[in-house]
């Protein structure tokens, strides 16, 4: 695993290669949120495809298609279905637990995929879109969570960062599968791309009935025996191993700790020092999505198309293979050199791509009368290319996966569920205010801003704002197990300090000092042991 991460510490208990090959398996439902996001990519541009949806709406060649608005609702409904399942999520992972909760899920999306099959019109094809939205939400919203309370805390950043990993392995599998059937005149064309994800959710489906609960959600459900039989298959020990009873000792003291403030609610996850974390998931989680990925892969062929490129397809395609390799630098780096750092320096190069693919788009195109492209230099629209293609190497190997390793891990286990819902809910709510309102900034005609190019500046200023929010609010969490991140933020104030940061007395040390302590003492207990500044 060295390519991965950085070296497993001498005083880990027990085999890691269980917990790291089922995180790198969870991580397989990944596929599902890719290939679905991408799928429609190529779909709104296959001719037998705009020809059967068309409601009368025919574009300025005279073609029948549907219209900028239908689009707008085809393309961004999904997100609206994924922001409702991220906030239901708890009401999965809580009650019947991370893994059963994920099999559920996989249910609700193959109904969506069902019904999207089946369409040969709008309406129904608007509410499988919708409820495959919904089974991707409560996904993406519990595979992190499982990934997290699974994973060695030496390489969780890595193993959580391969939920990203399998997202561009999705949108890529989309792409080629979209190339190979855009030219068959028959309901083929759309409904092979979209019958595949059945074959993605079975796979996840399958292998997670054979998976492990995760221990702290069994120690939050009062099962310790369980949560040792899990934890020890998870490192390949007898459950009465001293190892797993110390790391279970430490779980639950730190859940005990949490619950002495009572039960969460969700107001709980914006009260007091949680304000800061929660702020933070959804800050992360929202700037994500304004970075522009998902305009380049919800609207990248069409736009390549508009831009004069020829063989937009095989463009999508290219784009696609570079956001796949470029996440592999990402989860080596991600335990070796931490999380500020790679946050840090790509939205750096991500503002560095926007700002010129913008300016070569501004100052080397036109349009005629009607609203067609005219390139009056193909070499910077081959440059243009080339720097989108840069954005997605920076995008890939840093913004896209560490959004997900960051909120994964910087919640306790009492609000973890319900404070992952929400971040993630904020990534759908921000995916689809952007992909219900691209088609009327970029497109010509009436009522519509008609940007196209000039939209990357746009996504310039949002990851000009990604620098900043790095540079204040990200801790540097690298190396530290869940419940040492939750002591980093109750001991350390301020974000640019974190990196200094080490553990000193873990919950488990603290209840123990303070059963032998005298009731004067035991009054103080919930108070930090040792303050970092």
């Amino acid at each position: 695993m060295g390519f991965l991460s950085a070296s497993k510490p001498a005083d880990d208990g027990g085999k890691t290669w269980p917990a790291i090959a089922i995180g790198l398996f969870v991580a397989f439902g990944g596929v599902l949120f890719g290939y679905d996001t991408g799928t429609i990519s190529g779909i709104q541009t296959m001719p037998y495809w705009q020809r059967l949806f068309s409601t009368g709406y025919v574009n300025s060649s005279g073609d029948p298609t549907v219209s900028p608005s239908e689009l707008s609702a085809i393309v961004s409904i999904l997100s609206a279905g994924t922001f409702f399942g991220a906030l239901a999520s708890p009401f999965f992972a809580d009650k019947i637990g991370r893994r059963l909760g994920l099999i559920a899920s996989c249910f609700v999306f193959n109904l969506g995929v069902a019904l999207q099959t089946a369409a040969t019109a709008i309406p129904l094809f608007l509410a499988g879109r919708f409820f495959a939205g919904l089974g991707v939400g409560l996904i993406s919203a519990q595979i992190p969570l499982y990934q997290s309370e699974t994973a060695p805390k030496w390489i969780r950043g890595a193993i959580v960062g391969a939920y990203q990993f399998a997202i561009t392995i999705g949108l890529l599998l989309a792409a080629i599968v979209n190339n190979a059937t855009q030219h068959r005149n028959d309901t083929g064309s759309y409904r092979i791309p979209i019958a595949l994800q059945f074959a993605w959710s079975i796979i996840l489906t399958v292998g997670l009935l054979f998976l492990p609960e995760t221990p702290r959600f069994l120690i939050k459900q009062g099962d310790e025996q369980k949560a040792a039989q899990a934890l020890g298959r998870l490192r390949r020990l007898p459950a009465d191993d001293p190892a797993i009873t110390s790391e279970l000792a430490e779980i639950r003291a730190n859940y005990e700790f949490e619950l002495s403030f009572g039960k969460a609610t969700y107001l709980d996850c914006f009260r007091g020092p949680m304000l800061k974390r929660q702020l933070t998931g959804m800050g992360i989680q929202a700037l994500q999505q304004l970075t522009g990925i998902n305009f380049i892969f919800y609207y990248g062929t069409q736009y390549f198309k508009n831009s004069g490129i020829e063989n937009a397809f095989t463009i999508s395609v290219i784009t696609s293979v570079i956001n796949v390799v470029s996440t592999l630098p990402g989860l080596w780096a991600v335990d070796r050199f931490g999380r500020r750092p790679l946050l840090f320096w790509g939205a750096i190069g991500m503002c560095i791509g926007h700002f010129i693919v913008a300016l070569l788009g501004t100052l080397t195109t036109g349009q005629d009368s009607e609203g067609n492209i005219i390139v009056y230099n193909e070499a910077a629209q081959k440059a243009s290319i080339a720097f989108i293609a840069i954005f997605i190497f920076f995008f890939a190997s840093t913004w896209g996966p560490l959004a997900w390793v960051v909120t994964g891990e910087i919640y306790p286990l009492k609000t973890r569920a319900k404070s992952l819902s929400i971040t993630t809910a904020s990534n759908w709510l921000l995916n689809f205010i952007i992909a219900f309102v691209t088609p009327y900034l970029v497109d010509y005609g009436p009522n519509y801003a008609n940007l196209q190019s000039k939209v990357f500046f746009i996504w310039f200023g949002a990851c000009f704002l990604c620098i900043s929010f790095v540079y204040f609010y990200i801790y540097e969490t690298k190396g530290l197990s869940l419940e040492e991140v939750d002591e980093l933020y109750n001991e350390c104030k301020s974000a640019r300090k974190s990196t200094s940061w080490t553990p000193t007395v873990g919950f488990r040390q603290r209840q123990l000092a303070n059963e032998s302590s005298g009731p004067d003492e035991k009054s103080g207990e919930h108070s930090p042991v040792v303050q970092h500044v």
